[in-house]
């Protein structure tokens, strides 16, 4: 990322928002499986409000444009994935800093402060069957490509890949949080809601990328 990298958080972010509202009601459908089923609605809610205002986000630099979008995520995603999903946006904010200009480095820093700050903030980590057991794969992935000279369009692909596999891996396992995790064994077998969430974003930006750094 050069000096468009306004430009391309923004279209990240706007893919983002674009998936999760495409797939309210899928998402919401695959909660519902052991959960309480909002998560896709609630995550709508979310992004929807995001779109309404987005015209007025402070776009100063990338970091600060995160940080806003922290702000509106947390405040209508509801329960605990808008203060996961609302963290994850802010600790990437924070680590971007008043950068205008943002390096691969700098993204995965980015990543790797928003992983820090989802297993905080939901009390998780990787093996509980949340998004982040397809999020850290996946950004491990995408930094392993970039550091042995890959290319961004093959490391997201590889990262991409990796999320999607992921939620396969875990899908025999007992979910250790949110709602399902009080069904005990009746989750083994069934998927993750936020690890599909993170594959089919993951898989969104790798098929867009072209488009999304478009001058």
């Amino acid at each position: 990322m050069t000096d468009s990298s306004l430009a391309v958080t923004e279209r990240v972010v706007r893919t983002i928002s674009d998936v999760a509202l495409e797939n309210e009601f899928y998402f919401a459908e695959l909660d519902g499986v052991v959960g309480d089923g909002d998560f896709g609605l609630s995550l709508a809610n979310g992004f929807r409000k995001l779109m309404d205002e987005w015209d007025t986000l402070d776009r100063t630099s990338p970091g600060v444009f995160l940080k806003k979008v922290s702000m509106i995520i947390t405040s209508r995603v509801g329960g605990v994935s808008g203060a996961i999903w609302g963290t994850g946006f802010m600790r990437a904010g924070f680590a971007a800093g008043d950068k205008s200009d943002l390096t691969a480095n700098d993204v995965i820093a980015m990543l790797r402060a928003a992983e820090e700050g989802m297993k905080k903030r939901g009390q998780s980590d990787l093996g509980d069957k949340t998004l982040l057991d397809a999020f850290i794969p996946a950004v491990d992935e995408l930094e392993c490509v970039l550091k042995n000279g890959g290319a961004v369009q093959e490391a997201l692909d590889a990262a991409a890949v990796k999320a999607r596999e992921q939620t396969e891996v875990i899908k025999p396992w007992i979910a250790k949080r949110g709602r399902a995790a009080y069904t005990g064994e009746r989750s083994c077998n069934t998927y993750d809601a936020g690890s599909i969430a993170i594959a089919v974003m993951a898989e969104t930006i790798a098929k867009n990328w072209q488009a999304i750094t478009a001058p």
